[in-house]
Formats: structure tokens, sequence, C-alpha cells
């Protein structure tokens, strides 16, 4: 394998208007499947602000300032929880028979508490009474090594606010209450580890642009910006985002470059390295490098990461074991002196991260219809560099692709052309499986003041 630099010009893969809404009898199958696999009689799921994802997913609902909870229940009950700010709100959802119950528990503090000030009150309008099953969704759970009496036969905690549990506990029991997270979290059988076309063709667009607004900054900046002037290019047009917007520069004085830092007052200076980063609901792009025009010994490390890219889209497919990725971009890595920071992949969507089947010695398998962000944060870097390349993928089987052709064709032309781009100009083969969201798909720029070279596989 030889990685050179390469001046590449970045086709037009096509333009991208508006996605259809996610069908509402979707909403109504995720959480009947949802429900189906938890086994209880009733499923509550949490969401907070920040944690948002598996709620986003089931109902089309997300809490904007408070807490929720969305009930799930026999004879196709569903109801959402949540406080003053949110009851009008959740209009929004278009989950099939969907009843807003308002709970001012879920409200911040100060706010009026006078017409429904008991949670406990309100999972019993709702529906719950002495004796029911419950499965908790949180925003994660504990494997067996991090809580030591799961080992010996207990229930792990929920990661959900302590409120909600004993208020479930209270209405329906204490030993009636149990996680289930799993059932939406699980890397490779959670209801969100799976996708279909009519979420794949929403979360593209915002992949896509996501990338745009990325490839922006490191086509942009300049010696002499400030941070938060380079962060301009940005060109944020208030799409919803599943993390803050990052841009960090630094040099060899000041150390690390903190690729998770928000743009600052920091004027930029040549040979500084320069981290940015942008996550939309469909998918987060990032890039680093040196805000430079040469720097050989820098474009060597750089082809040295790349190598391990090319070894990713080399392994990835369906059915392939977590592990397999994971050693084998481990091991390419080495060869540069290099390892990952974190894992080399990971699930995504509305949140950034949801969980990883890529994990060593794992063996969750890659399953159709998996949205998956190419994550590799190379580490050790010198004080001053920066370094990075990520961007989201979806795995689809013939079928799956299939059925992206024949009901969204203008999206099945921009990933077939994606993937051209890749293969020939690039020189990176890929399985069929593996469809590129990015409008930037594996462009690398080492070097952000000659942005129109890129790392090539020749």
């Amino acid at each position: 394998m030889t990685i050179a630099l390469r001046q590449v010009t970045i086709p037009d893969f096509g333009p991208i208007a508006a996605p259809p809404a996610v069908p509402s009898a979707t909403y109504a199958a995720r959480c009947d499947a949802a429900l189906t696999a938890a086994g209880t009689d009733w499923l509550a799921v949490y969401a907070d602000r920040e944690h948002m994802a598996n709620v986003m997913f089931l109902s089309g609902f997300e809490p904007r300032f408070e807490e929720a909870l969305l009930l799930l229940g026999p004879g196709g009950r569903r109801a959402l929880i949540t406080g003053n700010e949110c009851e009008s709100y959740a209009a929004l959802s278009t989950l099939p028979g969907l009843d807003v119950l308002l709970a001012q528990t879920m409200s911040l503090l100060g706010q009026d508490r006078s017409k429904a000030p008991r949670l406990t009150d309100v999972l019993r309008s709702a529906g719950l009474s002495r004796g029911d099953s419950v499965g908790v969704i949180g925003w994660k759970y504990l494997d067996r090594d991090e809580w030591g009496d799961i080992e010996d036969g207990g229930a792990a905690p929920s990661f959900v606010p302590a409120i909600h549990i004993e208020a479930l506990r209270s209405v329906v029991g204490a030993e009636r209450v149990s996680d289930v997270t799993p059932v939406m979290l699980h890397p490779e059988h959670g209801q969100r580890s799976i996708i279909d076309a009519d979420q794949i063709v929403i979360f593209e667009a915002a992949a896509a642009r996501a990338s745009e607004m990325v490839w922006n900054v490191v086509r942009g900046t300049r010696p002499g910006d400030l941070e938060r002037d380079a962060a301009r290019n940005f060109a944020y047009r208030g799409e919803p985002m599943n993390v803050h917007a990052m841009l960090a520069t630094g040099d060899a004085a000041r150390g690390a470059v903190i690729g998770l830092a928000s743009p600052g007052w920091r004027r930029i200076a040549r040979g500084d390295g320069a981290s940015t980063a942008v996550g939309l609901w469909g998918g987060l792009t990032a890039r680093a490098g040196l805000v430079d025009d040469r720097n050989d010994q820098f474009v060597a490390t750089a082809s040295a990461y790349f190598a391990a890219l090319v070894r990713w889209y080399a392994l990835a497919d369906i059915g392939i074991a977590g592990a397999d990725i994971y050693a084998g971009v481990s091991a390419t890595l080495a060869e540069g002196g290099l390892r990952s920071l974190l894992n080399p992949g990971h699930l995504t969507g509305h949140e950034e991260w949801s969980h990883t089947p890529i994990r060593p010695g794992s063996t969750d398998c890659i399953r159709s219809g998996m949205h998956m962000q190419v994550d590799i944060i190379p580490t050790p870097m010198r004080a001053g560099w920066a370094l990075n390349c990520e961007d989201s993928v979806v795995f689809a089987d013939a079928t799956l692709r299939a059925d992206i052709a024949a009901r969204y064709p203008d999206l099945w032309a921009r990933i077939e052309a994606r993937r051209t781009f890749v293969r020939t100009i690039l020189g990176v083969a890929m399985s069929e499986s593996v469809l590129p969201l990015s409008s930037t798909p594996l462009c690398l720029a080492p070097l952000w003041l000659r942005s129109d070279h890129l790392l090539v596989q020749t």
C-alpha cells in the first residue's frame, strides 16, 4: 500500500432536497417492537435534553429544557409525560394514539406545580397499577464488570434519575421494575441499532450537511484568524445538533490540541494544529490537520493514519465481527506508531455515540441497517499537531439497497457517486454494503492551506 498526497477536486454529489418525515406507522411499529422485546407489561423510556435519542426514535418527540417519560403499555397504550414547557411542544410527535400527560415534577424549579404536582398520580392516570411489570430504558447500561451485584444475580441500576425509578416502584412495586435498556441500545440487536430507508434518507441529509460545514472550516481557515472567526465558516443554519460544534487550535508551546473544545479567542498561526467537528441529528464529521502548506513529517504521520482508514473500509462488511475490525485497524495503526484513542467506529444517529460492536474481543457483528461513524482518533500526537478524519456510513444488504434505490433514487445516486469517487479517485476499496453519507467521504487534507490536496492510495 502506498499513500500519497495528490491534488483532488471533490465533486458535487448532487443537491439534497428536504427529506420526508418518518411515517407515523414506522413510529408505531418501533414502539410495538420495543415493548415486545422488553417482555414486560409496560415500558418506561426516559429522556432529557441531552439523552433524548431513545424517545425521539420511538415517537419523533425530544424534550426541550426538561425531562420526559414515554410509556408504552397493554393494548397499544402510549402516553408521553412532560412538564409545563413541553406539553404543547409534544404536538410535534406523529406517533399514533399518543396521549400527552402533564407532570409538573418534570418542570424547571420555580414553575407552577398546582395542576399536576405528583408524578406517581400521573403514572396511575396513565394506567400503571400495582403488580404491573415495568421495563425501564435509560441512556446507557452497565456491563457485568462495572457492578458487582450483577455477578451475584442482582439487578443493575438504571441510568435514569432516581425520582423516576422511585415513582415507578411506588406505583407498581419495587420488585416489578427492571432495567431493560439493552432492548434499545444493544450494539447488535438493539432496536436503535438498525434503521430503515425512511430513517436513512433523513440522516443522510444531515450527515452531508455536517460534512459541508466542517469542510468550509478546513478550506476557509487562515493564519491570523481568531478561532471564533474561523467558526463563521460553518455557515450554521439552525439544524438540530447531537453534540456541540467544535473548533480548537494549538501550537507546540501550548501542548495538545483539545479537540472537544468550542472555538475561543485564540489567534491562529501558521503551523498550528487545528481540529473541528460538527454533529447533526444523522451524523458527525470531524477533520484535523495543520494550518500549513508544507510539513513532510506531519504528512508522513497522516499517511500512516490514512492507511488505517483504508484498512477499516477494507474490513468493514455485514457479518464481520467487531473484534476483527478493531484488531485490523489497531495493527495498521501500530505500524505507524499510533493507536486509536477510542473505538475505531461506533453507532450513531440522533446521538453522536450510542454503542459499538467494534470492541476488543467483541462477537457482535455488523448488520444491515447499522448507521456507523468511522471514528479513528489517532494517538499519540506531537505537541501542537492534530489529525482526524471522521464520517458516517450505513451498512445495507441487497434488499435494503434495492429499497433505497427504488424509493429514494436521488439519495441512491448520491451514494453511488460517493462510492465511485472513493474507489476511483481516492483508490480505496469498500464493500457494496458500505454506503457513505458524507459529502466529503474519506477526504483527508492534512495541510489545511492546501485543502485541495488529499491523501490517496496508489
